[in-house]
């Protein structure tokens, strides 16, 4: 399924051990790549210049899931210290993720690991001591699992960085927006007051384009559920280590730019899916049996409602034709469930 490369040549099909080359690394950097070339080169830059300013001896590691846009030779040339593992198929984000984690969590006693791990999403970029910072706040917090920065648009406007565990008014209001409510608690957000004070607080979860994980940490909870092929892998790995104690942090003072679904928007369609399936996913492991049921038959309804809407929309001219049919098909998907298209 992969090759492994490390400084440009190849290696064997079994990728060397987290940490086998460097055993003085302070830090693995993780980051995960499908077809974003050049968001991905300046986010590996950006890791190179964090590390130099934070001091930490750092290991990257890029997993790239089959890019057809040159992004893993990319890496070869560009980046010769990185290491490469290229998939042969698109394998979703946790279980790329895996590929690495796995070797962090399987260490035996006598392997060196690095004490922190770095998950970053390719379309981000690590703006000034963002990663000291993130560092430090995890070093004043014994109980934290997880620091997620504060992130911003390209632009440098806000962006909301960390969430609340999902329940049924955000299921509604992010299928029917209500743009009045879209910071508001309600909707899972945190004020942006709270960002504003530059005062790490605890958080139900950081998004995860960038989340810093004590090693231990990720350890004692494990790796990201692969059955999650994209979206909700890091609320529900925060909320296994929630059950086992841990809390999490968002750091308002570190900053990361953070390009917003530069992957994803390429197969906009089958993400939607991908969303709510793993959103269905993530209720069925997580909520007690009522719980799961009441909020899985809120999902069900509002998706029949959203075909509703469409075909209005459609009447009105606000959407074509087309546009209707391929959300018809997502919503089946979602309601019928199986593989996503």
């Amino acid at each position: 399924m992969a090759r492994t490369t490390r400084n440009g040549s190849r290696l064997s099909t079994d990728a060397p051990k987290v940490g086998g080359g460097q055993e003085s690394a302070d830090l693995t950097v993780v980051v995960v790549s499908f077809n974003t070339r050049l968001l991905l080169e300046r986010c590996l830059r950006s890791v190179a210049d964090a590390a130099g300013r934070s001091g930490l001896r750092t290991e990257t590691w890029v997993v790239d899931n089959a890019s057809a846009d040159g992004s893993a030779q990319m890496v070869q040339r560009r980046f010769p210290e990185v290491r490469l593992v290229s998939l042969s198929e698109n394998v979703g984000f946790a279980r790329a993720n895996n590929v690495v984690l796995d070797r962090l969590v399987n260490a035996t006693p006598g392997d060196r690991v690095p004490p922190l791990t770095l998950l970053l999403n390719p379309d981000t970029e690590i703006r000034g001591d963002a990663l000291a910072l993130l560092r430090g706040a995890l070093a004043e917090a014994p109980k934290a699992a997880v620091a997620g920065p504060r992130l911003a648009y390209p632009d440098g406007s806000f962006q909301h960085a960390a969430f609340r565990f999902p329940g049924a008014a955000q299921i509604l209001l992010d299928l029917f927006p209500v743009a009045r409510l879209a910071d508001h608690p309600i909707n899972g957000r945190y004020p942006r007051r709270r960002y504003d004070t530059g005062l790490p607080f605890c958080v139900d979860f950081p998004l995860g384009a960038c989340m810093l994980l004590p090693t231990d940490a990720l350890r004692a909870v494990g790796a990201l559920d692969p059955g999650f092929f994209m979206y909700c892998e890091e609320m529900d790995w925060c909320r296994r280590s929630a059950t086992l104690g841990y809390e999490a942090l968002c750091v308002p003072k570190a900053v990361v730019t953070h390009h917003a679904g530069a992957s994803t928007r390429q197969r906009a369609g089958p993400m939607f899916v991908a969303l709510w399936r793993s959103r269905l996913r993530y209720f069925a492991k997580h909520e007690g049996p009522v719980r799961a049921r009441v909020l899985r038959g809120t999902v069900r309804a509002a998706i029949r409602a959203r075909r509703v809407s469409d075909r209005v929309a459609q009447a009105r001219g606000r959407i074509d034709a087309e546009a209707r049919r391929e959300r018809s098909r997502a919503y089946a998907a979602i309601l019928a469930g199986g593989a996503i298209p």
